[in-house]
């Protein structure tokens, strides 16, 4: 769960938050004033993050409308991709969101994880590596201890699989070759493009990172299967050490 969560949410007064936060867009002279029907007047993009939330969660709650809500919401949360990033548990703690509204919130942001990975699994991954780098980033940015996932992918470099292959601590997920190379078999693999986070921050390989690359890249290569690459997640960058030329 989200750190920031384990205080309480104030809905008579603004939080406090590092994340930068939007200020309304100026509605056009006689245009609606609400936020559904300018969606559907003037298209998507004129509308702030937290006019779009408020359309998905509709009410807002006693003493505060739906679109303070979301503000206070999406602040709390240290932006829209920490809010969408937040489990079950987390936003169910949050004021003004019941079971329903949880559900939306969660289902709208697994939409947009697969949504990446359905580009992932009919174009092949070395033409989009800002997609790579970007869908890793969804499933790894937001995590609080270091988890590790394998990509798994066919002749032709599409995704068939993406599954989680440790997870640790603060400071490591120890992965084991052995394991990856078994897994890369079992999905008939042709390729493995390895990413973990770093809770920390600290976006530059370890040491310890730069072995477990060395040590992977040739336990596949016995059972002919390339490793692509390793990516390196935090929560504002995710790096590629193949592009730094450590593969």
């Amino acid at each position: 769960m989200n750190r920031n969560l384990s205080t309480g949410l104030s809905l008579h007064a603004p939080l406090e938050h590092n994340a930068p936060t939007e200020e309304p867009k100026r509605r056009t002279p006689g245009s609606p004033e609400r936020p559904r029907e300018r969606l559907l007047a003037h298209g998507p993009q004129v509308l702030t993050s937290a006019e779009l939330l408020a359309i998905i969660l509709r009410t807002g709650i006693a003493g505060c409308d739906v679109v303070t809500l979301s503000h206070r919401l999406i602040g709390h949360c240290g932006g829209l991709r920490g809010l969408l990033a937040t489990d079950a548990a987390g936003l169910l703690a949050l004021p003004g969101l019941g079971q329903a509204k949880v559900c939306e919130i969660l289902a709208i942001s697994e939409l947009g994880r697969r949504a990446l990975e359905e580009e992932l699994r009919v174009g092949s991954a070395l033409d989009q590596p800002a997609r790579v780098k970007q869908y890793c980033a969804t499933r790894l940015a937001h995590l609080e201890i270091e988890h590790c996932v394998a990509l798994y992918l066919d002749s032709r470099f599409r995704l068939i699989a993406c599954d989680e292959v440790s997870r640790g601590t603060l400071s490591q997920a120890p992965v084991y070759p052995r394991e990856v190379v078994k897994a890369a078999l079992r999905h008939h693999a042709a390729a493995i493009i390895l990413a973990h986070n770093h809770p920390s921050g600290v976006a530059e390989p370890s040491q310890a990172d730069l072995a477990l690359t060395r040590h992977l890249h040739k336990a596949l290569a016995l059972v002919d299967v390339r490793l692509l690459d390793h990516l390196i997640v935090t929560r504002n960058a995710a790096i590629s050490l193949a592009e730094q030329g450590a593969l």
